[in-house]
C-alpha cells in the first residue's frame, strides 16, 4: 500500500520552480512527484549524516 500523502502549500522562487519543472519533465514525472523525490533523497542523506554524527 502506498503511503498517504498530505497537501502542503509552499512559496518558492520562480527560477527554482522553472528548473524543477524542467527536471520533472525530463524524468517524466509531475512537478509534485519530482519535489517529493528530491525531498526524500535530501532527508535520506541528512538523516544518515545526523545518525553517524551522534555515534
Amino acid at each position: 500500500m502506498k503511503p498517504l500523502k498530505t497537501k502542503v502549500s509552499i512559496t518558492l522562487d520562480s527560477d527554482i520552480i522553472e528548473k524543477i519543472k524542467l527536471f520533472a519533465e525530463e524524468d517524466d514525472r509531475s512537478f509534485s512527484q519530482y519535489i517529493n523525490l528530491i525531498l526524500k533523497e535530501y532527508v535520506k542523506v541528512h538523516v544518515y549524516d545526523l545518525e553517524t554524527e551522534s555515534k
